[in-house]
């Protein structure tokens, strides 16, 4: 068996490597050097790895790292990338792991590289151990912007397995349900004119007020319309983020854009959705005079419901807890659709997600070890 880091090492490595993703350039980075790292540790284990490229993404891959074959089988999956930070917030370094408080801090320790440590520590046993089942080690890029990775993954139609485990924060709780995530955008194209005489232009901040009224009777709408009693915040929800129009008070507002985020429930329909709001927006074109076009800012995230199965049960049983919702987005839908019953599940906590001084608690480690190793005795040594 080949000699590894310790786990905390392992985490300590991987936070070492920046592998942030953003929709800025001036942030995003590449994530090989973790696909790199993560590689080698598992061929010295004697996984056979495919490095995958994600297309049209330069820097950016996935790894999927097999031990065993056949079908059927776990795949344990982790993102490699964060978001970005802002280390002058940040009590030490964020791509250090300093040990205190009986807890790891770093960037990316609990969101979610320290999964993917955990996971290769929990595999090594298992070099030698004769499998009915493979297991899988799945790393993904981009999870933390466009999903690349995870579309990239669909597209190639592997891997396939009988069950994955998403290793997000969740605190050890199984989650079989999360809302979608859609960020759309209005703009409205006007002409500007000298304020002094309305009728010589069409202001676009005026027609940008009345879309923002029917979007939020559209919001009224769909939440009457569903409901859904597992999440905290029951009903679908939309939230103004920005806006940007004009550039002089004594000037007729010749172009705004308003951007928006939409968490669509389980069993609604995105496409449905963007439908709805293109044609209810229709109107205030001719209404106003402007041309007004409606816009995906990235291609969305599916809302995800895994129905109770014997996987499902399985995992409620050995982690004494009910399968449950959150409002956040992850790569689960997309595992799902390749024929997987998908769960997320791992150490740490949300809360600490995405803020200065994100920390893994030590005593996550141990528990969730034993967990993966009862989930690959059951679905790879015994291939149940």
């Amino acid at each position: 068996m080949a000699t590894l880091p310790k786990p905390i090492e392992m985490i300590s490595s991987l936070i070492a490597l920046p592998s942030i993703s953003s929709t800025s350039t001036q942030w995003d980075h590449s994530n090989l050097k973790v696909i790199e790292q993560l590689h080698t540790w598992l061929e010295d284990l004697g996984f056979n790895c495919e490095v995958m490229p994600v297309p049209g993404v330069p820097g950016k891959a996935n790894l999927i790292a097999t031990l065993g074959s056949g079908p059927g089988g776990l795949v344990l999956s982790g993102h490699t990338d964060t978001v970005p930070c802002n280390p002058e917030r940040w009590q030490s370094d964020p791509f250090k792991v300093h040990e205190r408080d009986q807890r790891l801090y770093g960037l990316g320790t609990c969101d979610m590289k320290g999964f993917l440590a955990l996971a290769v520590e929990a595999a090594k046993q298992y070099v030698d151990t004769p499998l009915a089942a493979p297991l899988i080690i799945l790393a993904t890029a981009d999870e933390e912007s466009s999903m690349s990775g995870a579309r990239a993954l669909v597209d190639a139609g592997k891997p396939k397995a009988r069950a994955a485990i998403i290793g997000e924060p969740t605190g050890l709780k199984p989650i079989r349900m999360h809302k979608g995530m859609m960020m759309e955008a209005v703009r409205i194209e006007g002409q500007a004119g000298h304020s002094s005489d309305p009728s010589l232009g069409a202001n676009a901040l005026e027609a940008m007020h009345n879309v923002m009224g029917e979007l939020l009777s559209i919001r009224q709408e769909i939440q009457a319309k569903y409901q859904n009693s597992h999440f905290k915040i029951a009903m679908p929800t939309m939230n103004f983020g920005c806006i940007h129009g004009g550039d002089n008070p004594h000037r007729i507002c010749g172009q705004c854009e308003l951007e928006f985020d939409l968490r669509p429930l389980p069993g609604m329909s995105m496409d449905g959705l963007r439908n709805l709001i293109s044609e209810r927006l229709k109107p205030i074109e001719t209404a106003h005079n402007v041309q007004l076009n409606v816009r995906s800012l990235f291609p969305g995230i599916p809302p995800f419901e895994q129905t109770s199965t014997d996987f499902v049960r399985c995992v409620e049983s050995l982690t004494g807890h009910t399968a449950d919702a959150v409002a956040f987005g992850t790569e689960a839908p997309f595992l799902q659709s390749m024929g997987m019953d998908t769960l997320v599940l791992g150490p740490g906590s949300i809360d600490q997600a995405h803020q200065p001084d994100e920390y893994l608690a030590l005593d996550q480690l141990a528990p969730t070890l034993d967990l993966l190793h009862n989930l690959i005795n059951k679905y790879c040594v015994k291939g149940a």
